[in-house]
C-alpha cells in the first residue's frame, strides 16, 4: 500500500479508505447495539495502530502479526517521520509503532510532533519540556487513564519506538521526547502484541529493566524542583512504578486501595510534568531521584 496514507479496511493495497477517525466502525456500533439488547457486554473496539518504518518488508511483517489478533487493527502506514505525523493526524490511532531511525524527519522528531499535536494536558511535554509544565492531579489522572475506551475524547496516541539496538542513545532521546516504550526489531510476535496492548492500557512500564538500564547509561542528571514537592508516599509510588509494578501490585505492596495508588500516580505525573509512567521514570533518573535514599 502507498505510504503516508490511511490504511484500508479491506485487503492491503485497496483504495478503500478507513473509517473516519475518532469513531467506531458502523459494524462495531451495530454489534454493540445488538449485544446490549441481548444483555451481553459490548465488545471494546480494536486498538488502532499506525506503523512507521522506512522498510516496506518490516511494515508488512508487523502488519501480518497484528492482523492475526482480533483486538488489534492497523489503520495506517508511513515510510518517513513526516508521513507518520500526517497519518497519525488523519487516523488518530491508539498506538504508533515508530522506527527510531528514518530518513528526513527521524522517529524522535516525529514523536515530538505527534505528541505536541495530540490532545492532552496543556504543557505536558515530558521531562525534557518546559519547567512550567505543571498539571492538576485530576488532569494528570485523566491523561494516565486515557486509552481505547476514551477515544471519543481524542486521547493522545502512545508511541513505541522500534530499534535494532537496545542500548541506543536514539532510543533514550525518543523516550525523553515522549515515547511510552521501545521494542527491538528482533522481538517475537508474542512480545510485539503484548507490548502494544500493555502500552495502550498504560497500567505499567513496558520492559522496566531495559528502561532503567537506558536511563542509568544516558540520563543527564540535574536537580529538579519537583523532587522537593513529592510526598513520601508519592516518592515510594514513583520507585515502584520504576520497578515495573502495576497499580494493583503497588496497592498490595503498600497496603492501600487501587484508587489511592491511582491518585498518587496522578500526583507524580502532575509534579514531574510527565505524560505517562515512562516519562515519570525518565524524569526521576534525570533529576537524580533514583539515587536518593
Amino acid at each position: 500500500m502507498p505510504t503516508g496514507t490511511t490504511a484500508p479496511t479491506t485487503a492491503p493495497g485497496s483504495a478503500t479508505p478507513t473509517t473516519p477517525t475518532g469513531s467506531a466502525a458502523p459494524s462495531e456500533s451495530a454489534a454493540s447495539s445488538g449485544s446490549a439488547g441481548s444483555g451481553a457486554p459490548a465488545a471494546a473496539p480494536p486498538l488502532r495502530i499506525v506503523l512507521a518504518d522506512d522498510e516496506r518488508m518490516v511494515r508488512t511483517a508487523l502488519r501480518a502479526i497484528l492482523a492475526a489478533e482480533p483486538d488489534l487493527t492497523v489503520v495506517g502506514e508511513a515510510a518517513t517521520g513526516a508521513e507518520a505525523v500526517s497519518v497519525v493526524r488523519q487516523t488518530r490511532p491508539d498506538v504508533v509503532l515508530m522506527d527510531v531511525r528514518m530518513p528526513g524527519v527521524d522517529g524522535i522528531r516525529a514523536t515530538e510532533r505527534i505528541l505536541a499535536e495530540a490532545p492532552g494536558p496543556a504543557g505536558a511535554t515530558g521531562p525534557a519540556g518546559p519547567a512550567g509544565a505543571a498539571q492538576t492531579a485530576q488532569t494528570a489522572q485523566s491523561a494516565q487513564s486515557a486509552g481505547p475506551a476514551g477515544r471519543p475524547a481524542g486521547p493522545r496516541p502512545r508511541v513505541i519506538v522500534v530499534t535494532t539496538f537496545e542500548n541506543d542513545s536514539y532510543v533514550y532521546d525518543a523516550l525523553r521526547a515522549g515515547a511510552s516504550g521501545f521494542l527491538l526489531k528482533r522481538a517475537d510476535a508474542d512480545t510485539l502484541v503484548r507490548a502494544v496492548r500493555l502500552v495502550a492500557h498504560s497500567d505499567t512500564l513496558l520492559f522496566p529493566a531495559a528502561v532503567r538500564a537506558l536511563a542509568v547509561e544516558h540520563a543527564r542528571s540535574a536537580p529538579a524542583p519537583w523532587v522537593a514537592r513529592l510526598t513520601g508516599r508519592e516518592g515510594e509510588v514513583l520507585r515502584l512504578v520504576a520497578a515495573g509494578l502495576t497499580n494493583a501490585e503497588i496497592a498490595r505492596r503498600m497496603g492501600v486501595g487501587p484508587a489511592t495508588v491511582k491518585s498518587h500516580v496522578a500526583a507524580v505525573l502532575a509534579k514531574t510534568g510527565a505524560r505517562d509512567r515512562t516519562q515519570a521514570v525518565i524524569a526521576a533518573y534525570e533529576a537524580g531521584f533514583m539515587n536518593m535514599r
